[in-house]
Formats: C-alpha cells, structure tokens, sequence
C-alpha cells in the first residue's frame, strides 16, 4: 500500500496539481493586495472618499448599539450585517484572477497550436463527368 502510495504522489499530474495550487495560493494573494490596495482606493477617490470594504447593510444591531462608523466596528458589537463592500472586492479579485487564467491559457493553447504539427488538407477530388442520363443528342 506504501508502494502504491508513493506512485500516485510520484505522477506527474499529482506534482503538477501541487505546484499549480501553491502557485494559485500566492497569485490570490498578490490579486487580492492588488484589489484592496491598489485598484479600490483610487475608484474610492473618484466616487467621493467611499471605502468599499466599509459598506454594509445593518440587519440588526448589536451591543453596544450603532451607528457604526465600519464594518468592523460593527462585527466587532455583535450586529448582524451584509458586507456588500467585500463582496464587491471578492467579485473584482475573481474577475482578475479569471482574466490571468484565460490569458495564460490562450497562451498556451497559441504555443501548442504553434509547435502542433498541422495537417495538410486533402487535394480536392478532381473534375467528374456529368453523368449520362441515356439521353442522345440529336443535332
């Protein structure tokens, strides 16, 4: 069993998978930093000084009771709340990370179709005779 283990772990696409998931891992990170730090404040700016990771919708108060000048304030009473701003984050960090794959798997596929030894299309059938429909002409 110790032997079967051991070959499973040794495939190929088992290390493959653990790489790409190490790497995933890192990349959600740098997104996210990138999201939060770099691309929301300015869009923040331009929409008058808003903090999207401070919106939320108060579904009940907690102890002490709000206003709540931050969603963390407000997690941090007990009140029961829906974070759009987060969610907004967490929509823009998948549309990153979606585009980075789409764009390195475009890349690959182009080098594959580059490096893919293409088919030469089949000659066209040559011309035929119409066939004779046992009729003679007459002349």
């Amino acid at each position: 069993m110790l032997r079967e283990f051991q070959k499973f772990i040794m495939r190929g696409n088992v290390v493959d998978l653990a790489v790409g998931v190490i790497i995933g891992a890192a990349f959600g990170a740098i997104v996210t930093s990138l999201v939060n730090d770099v691309i929301m404040p300015p869009i923040g700016l331009i929409l008058g000084g808003v903090d999207f990771s401070n919106i939320f919708i108060l579904l009940q108060e907690g102890d002490p009771a709000g206003p709540y000048r931050s969603l963390q304030a407000a997690q941090d009473a007990g009140a029961v709340v829906i974070a759009i701003g987060s969610f907004v984050n967490a929509l823009i960090n998948f549309l990153i990370i979606a585009l980075a794959v789409f764009l390195v798997v475009r890349a690959v596929n182009n080098l594959q179709d580059r490096f893919t030894k293409k088919e030469e299309p089949a000659a066209p059938a040559g011309p035929t005779a119409a066939p004779n429909r046992g009729r003679r002409r007459s002349r």
